[in-house]
């Protein structure tokens, strides 16, 4: 059976990394929805091996072209703002370079868009509740689209006979059905933010039309060690005990 490997929001964190890699096993493709760096310590790992994965389809993230320089940091907290001249620092020019070769608009495989933020505006945009759903069902021709930004599990699902939208939460390891139009998300690999620590991805299978998030727990307290030793705010090492 063909299965598709969606991640997003590694957010330089190796370790959760590793985890979903191996915790998904075999696949067909990967999909990354972007923000490969930003707020953890391992950016150039993350990139080189989120650049060695076979069939790879990438898409930007907005702490990506932060990173980048191409993106002004006012746009984000002090914080987060902190952490981003860092990444910048650490970035190889092979890594950046990679960066830069990721899709910036929305890209079509098969039946489903990908992008980061949202369909109407690929990097910065959050797809966070049912209204801003309906904004965006205009914006992709795909019966699906697959979004990440938001660090947390859902599913928008469009119901066309009733004419609305529903937040579906599936629960972790069970297959739900795509049916009807919707924008799926994944959930975080490297800084989850719906109260579960454990790294967030999501199994698709086109053939089937299936989606199936998951979650695998990894060594929390290495990742907030390497953290705290880079310098990076205490704050980053300690929200993802919490998954806030």
């Amino acid at each position: 059976m063909s299965q598709i490997l969606v991640i997003s929001d590694i957010h330089a964190n190796l370790t959760a990394l590793e985890a979903v890699l191996a915790d998904a096993g075999k696949v067909s493709e990967v999909w990354c929805l972007g923000d490969i760096v930003g707020y953890g310590p391992d950016p150039n790992d993350c990139v080189e091996r989120i650049r060695s994965l076979p069939k790879l389809t990438c898409q930007i993230g907005n702490h990506d072209v932060a990173a980048m320089g191409e993106m002004p940091l006012a746009a984000f907290n002090t914080e987060a703002k902190r952490s981003l001249l860092w990444q910048k620092e650490q970035l190889t020019p092979e890594n950046m370079a990679f960066l830069r070769s990721c899709a910036r608009e929305v890209t079509v495989r098969g039946e489903v868009s990908l992008v980061h933020g949202s369909p109407r505006d690929p990097i910065w945009e959050y797809v966070l509740n049912t209204l801003v759903a309906r904004l965006n069902l205009n914006y992709f021709n795909t019966p699906w689209c697959f979004v990440g930004h938001s660090h947390f599990q859902a599913v928008f699902q469009y119901r066309q006979q009733d004419d609305d939208f529903t937040i579906e939460i599936p629960k972790p390891g069970t297959r739900y059905e795509m049916t009807d139009r919707a924008i799926f998300n994944p959930g975080s690999v490297g800084q989850p933010r719906d109260r579960d620590p454990r790294a967030a991805y999501a199994i698709y299978y086109p053939k089937t039309h299936l989606w199936e998030p998951r979650r695998v727990e990894y060594d929390v307290k290495a990742v907030q060690q390497r953290i705290l030793a880079a310098g990076l705010p205490q704050r980053h090492a300690d929200r993802l005990s919490g998954g806030w």
